[in-house]
């Protein structure tokens, strides 16, 4: 029997130079921190997992050390616990599921219930340009095959002049592209960084946008509300033809379990690097199913996180696509997946996870060196 002898976390920062302006950070972004979980057996295999800070997992390794990895049931239950008292610990979940990966010899997709060994990809994009530059973007994007692309409206601190230029925006993609690539809009009210103290939309706000992205043929709209407004959600939803998504930051898997219960959501997108792990996350993705919700994550933390996305979503989910963060030159895989040793690389719109054991990460160990912060 495998058994856990050692946990470490490592934290990381790449500057970057020219800085990343995210849509829904008006602050530049000049660097990008990752954490890094390394899980390993008493056979000397590593597991590896990455995603939130890790804050309070500190002083709870003895409730790992000595224990199969491969019983994740368990070992979420202690994770839902000390993310109860203190942070979000879900990338030692994605670890103990890698080397579990290691330590049976196969992909993670496979244990998952291997309905699929490939994800399509929706290209997320990250920058506000002005109409034209998002227009070629997005030709961009269905030159490389991507099938729909994901396009961000202003929040607080952005670089439009209200939703009215951002639609002006959409409507110069979909005069450039017509119906060749899906669309759909994050609208960022849903959360807010901590010092944007900007007001949400209000629910006529949000249906009046809904009205423009109905008439554009947007798939769905993303984060519309503040996080707390189920209600407004369900009533966006059932006034428009355009699916209502959001939840990428909810925190516990029983809102999730309400929101499919009361259908308050049209697409939910929980992260397995930031609520409920893998072992948590496939369970919404069973309830989703039989409630005639999608189910397709948010996976915008780096390639290790977009991995175990990508996993359960090919190994139990049925979701059209899968957020791939891709905006080139701003957001690149190289910035993206520096940890990595190789970035991500998608293939005509399609991730191809492969026969590798575990989640097939494989990290650059001078690069995490070079950017080691703690």
């Amino acid at each position: 029997m495998s058994k856990i002898v050692s946990i470490e976390i490592t934290h990381h920062r790449l500057p970057l130079d020219p800085p990343f302006k995210a849509s829904w950070d008006g602050r530049p972004r000049k660097h990008f921190d990752a954490t890094i979980v390394r899980v390993r057996d008493d056979e000397g295999r590593e597991g590896i997992g990455s995603g939130d800070l890790m804050k309070g997992f500190e002083g709870h390794e003895d409730l790992f050390i000595g224990e199969d990895p491969r019983h994740v049931e368990r070992h979420y239950e202690v994770l839902s616990h000390i993310s109860f008292h203190y942070g979000r610990c879900w990338p030692m979940d994605l670890a103990l599921w890698d080397l579990a990966g290691k330590i049976t010899g196969e992909p993670v997709w496979r244990m998952l219930g291997g309905r699929a060994d490939r994800v399509r990809l929706y290209a997320s994009s990250g920058v506000l340009r002005d109409a034209g530059a998002m227009a070629a973007q997005a030709e961009s994007y269905l030159e490389e095959g991507f099938p729909a692309m994901k396009v961000r409206f202003t929040s607080s601190g952005g670089g439009r002049d209200g939703w009215w230029e951002d639609v002006r925006a959409l409507e110069a993609i979909r005069a450039r592209v017509g119906a060749r690539l899906e669309l759909m809009v994050d609208c960022n009210q849903g959360w807010r960084m901590p010092w944007d103290t900007t007001l949400a939309w209000t629910f006529k706000d949000a249906l009046t946008v809904a009205m423009e992205l109905e008439r554009l043929g947007v798939y769905w709209m993303e984060e519309p509300l503040h996080r707390s407004d189920r209600k407004g959600m369900r009533r966006l939803s059932d006034a428009t033809s355009v699916r209502i998504a959001g939840g990428e930051m909810t925190r516990e898997l029983y809102e999730f379990r309400d929101i499919i219960e009361e259908r308050a959501f049209d697409v939910i997108q929980p992260d397995v690097a930031l609520v409920g792990g893998i072992t948590g996350c496939r369970r919404l993705a069973w309830q989703a199913r039989e409630a005639g919700v999608m189910f397709t994550p948010h996976s915008w933390t780096n390639g290790i996180g977009v991995l175990a996305n990508a996993h359960l979503t090919a190994g139990v989910g049925d979701a059209p696509w899968l957020e791939y963060p891709y905006d080139n030159p701003e957001w690149s895989g190289e910035r993206r997946d520096y940890p990595m040793a190789v970035p991500l690389r998608h293939a005509r719109g399609w991730l191809d996870l492969g026969e590798a054991p575990g989640l097939g990460i494989v990290l650059d160990e001078e690069r995490l060196k070079a950017t080691r912060i703690g």
